[in-house]
């Protein structure tokens, strides 16, 4: 008779810790720190209009590249299968730096811009749901803008540039390439560590209305190319329903 019971209450736990697992049918909800390190390069700038002529002069040694971010991210998922769950990832936009490079690096920071970034995640997860360790594989895609962009520095601006300069980016869809684990630490919490990878780049587009002997302002149009490249790292602390 004990032996009977002590199996069933053994059962029992099984059932209840089966529950909570990440199972087919359960969603989760995250938390934590967001690292962003581009490793960013660019192309030089290149003058592609004056006064609404096209030109395509590039200034030679001129670039720029991105300094690393933090932000606070969140997430929410939901295990189609025991090991196959969706993913969706979005973080407090992240202000970046651009700092320039070869002849620009004497100005220092030229400017900066916020990113967002909202992604879709489908991951494989390995072991059994029960498993306290579970390492995943995952592929997604990623929504990328910018906003707030702007020059900051006034030397670059009127020494190079020439005059008041806005700044606009392209927006684009980009594959995001994942990899991490989560560690179970009671049947609901847990911690989660990720990479990722997205092959990112993005065009900034300037125009200048650049001051003539005459007083008048003269639009001239430049841009480069930036590939960002970012690697983000994700820590967390989710909570499983």
């Amino acid at each position: 008779m004990k032996l009977k019971q002590g199996i069933s209450g053994i059962a029992a736990v099984a059932c209840m810790t089966a529950a909570h697992a990440q199972s087919a049918g359960s969603f989760y909800v995250t938390s934590g720190w967001l690292h962003l390190a581009p490793q960013s390069s660019s192309q030089p700038l290149t003058v592609t209009s004056v006064g609404g002529s096209p030109v395509n002069y590039s200034v030679p040694n001129t670039g720029a590249q991105l300094s690393e971010g933090d932000t606070v991210g969140f997430t929410a998922g939901y295990f189609v299968t025991d090991h196959i769950a969706t993913e969706f990832v979005i973080g407090i936009p992240p202000s970046f730096d651009l700092n320039g490079t070869g002849v620009l690096s004497a100005y220092g920071k030229l400017g900066e811009a916020k990113q967002w970034s909202p992604t879709l995640l489908f991951k494989y997860y390995f072991n059994s749901p029960q498993s306290k360790f579970r390492p995943y594989l995952g592929l997604g895609v990623s929504r990328i803008w910018f906003t707030g962009e702007k020059i900051t520095n006034s030397a670059f601006e009127q020494n190079t540039l020439h005059g008041p300069t806005s700044v606009t980016t392209d927006s684009s869809w980009e594959p995001v390439f994942n990899g991490g684990f989560t560690y179970a630490i009671t049947d609901h919490w847990f911690a989660g560590f990720s990479i990722s990878y997205l092959p990112l780049s993005t065009t900034a587009k300037l125009t200048t209305q650049a001051a003539t002997p005459s007083s008048t302002a003269l639009t001239v149009k430049t841009q480069t190319k930036i590939k960002l490249n970012p690697i983000v790292t994700f820590i967390n602390i989710g909570y499983r329903f």
